[in-house]
């Protein structure tokens, strides 16, 4: 038995995750993903969604093939129903494209919160317009964390609102927010966090609509995500084919965003609608927004972006190893 064989697969648990994260190159490594996606160097199937019995919960299953990397995996992501809050968790297998053996199986929350933030700070940079200077960001949890230091760099922003039902009564957590950026302006009030916004980041785990029109006061871009509530949406679906739309990626992301699944059935908009995603975007072919009308990215989480940073945690993970080995 090679040495190498003594220590992979790697299991890798949250903590040294976190220990790893800030050497590794979120950013790089998804920007490399997404042009692999747009030359044909990677494959990215549909996410499956599948139900437990008798109501129990699901769990999204996330897959992807890096061919440059030589690694291909999966992310499982449950979400199990309690009689308090549900568990929500996620792990990422990783493997190789040459041997077929496994090399890493780690805890992806906190990769998941980087990925996600990631991929909002690549459409942003690339959909917001140059002078953009107000930024808001609904959500004050991790993910709405990871957004704001993300999304920081970006633009010279005069200004980063933040907005949370829950710091309100929270002044550790206040703190913390203002800890993130000195243009952090706390906001008890939504339509306070929203005034003026050049862009605002949607970071909550809402399954129902979080702004109403009359709280944008100019054409904005909006970003949201995902979560595991079936046909989760930040926004209304009417708004969709009024809207400049994005997504993260065009073949899959239509049939899963519950606003553009919602958006199709009931309000004549129709995917075909959609501008560009990460991959047309990166790679320089998407058409950029008017700056006429509200535009709209939506991100539903890739397992390409799972792989990804996934390989580059493995790699960080191996060269340590490696030079402790010597």
């Amino acid at each position: 038995m090679s040495s190498t064989d003594k220590v992979f697969p790697l299991i890798v648990q949250q903590d040294a995750v976190r220990k790893a994260l800030p050497q590794l190159d979120v950013r790089g490594a998804l920007t490399r993903m997404f042009l692999a996606l747009a030359n044909d160097a990677a494959v990215q199937p549909a996410q499956t969604f599948t139900p437990f019995p008798q109501g129990a919960g699901d769990f999204i299953t996330y897959l992807g093939v890096l061919a440059e990397a030589k690694v291909f995996g999966a992310k499982l992501s449950p979400y199990i129903v309690t009689e308090s809050k549900p568990v929500i968790t996620a792990w990422t297998a990783l493997m190789s494209m040459e041997t077929g053996q496994p090399l890493m199986w780690c805890d992806a929350g906190l990769l998941t919160v980087e990925r996600t933030a990631g991929a909002t700070a690549l459409a942003v940079d690339h959909l917001a317009a140059p002078n953009a200077r107000r930024l808001a960001v609904v959500g004050a949890g991790a993910v709405g964390q990871a957004h704001v230091r993300h999304l920081a760099a970006l633009r010279p922003w005069d200004l980063i609102s933040v907005f949370s039902p829950e710091l309100g009564g929270n002044e550790a957590k206040r703190a913390a927010i203002g800890a993130l950026d000195e243009r952090v302006l706390v906001c008890t009030r939504l339509e306070d966090c929203l005034r003026d916004a050049d862009v605002v980041a949607l970071c909550t785990s809402s399954g129902t609509p979080v702004l109403s029109e009359d709280r944008l006061t100019k054409p904005a871009l909006i970003t949201s995500i995902s979560t595991n509530v079936a046909n989760a949406h930040e926004i209304p679906p009417a708004w969709l084919p009024g809207m400049e739309v994005y997504c993260d990626y065009r073949p899959t992301t239509p049939g899963s965003a519950g606003e553009m699944k919602l958006a199709a059935q009931l309000h004549g908009w129709s995917p075909d609608s959609v501008l560009g995603d990460l991959p047309e975007l990166v790679s320089g072919i998407a058409r950029k927004p008017s700056g006429q009308h509200h535009v709209f990215f939506r991100s539903i989480g890739l397992g390409l972006e799972d792989v990804a940073i996934a390989n580059e945690l493995f790699r960080h993970i191996a060269a340590q190893h490696s030079s402790m080995a010597k």
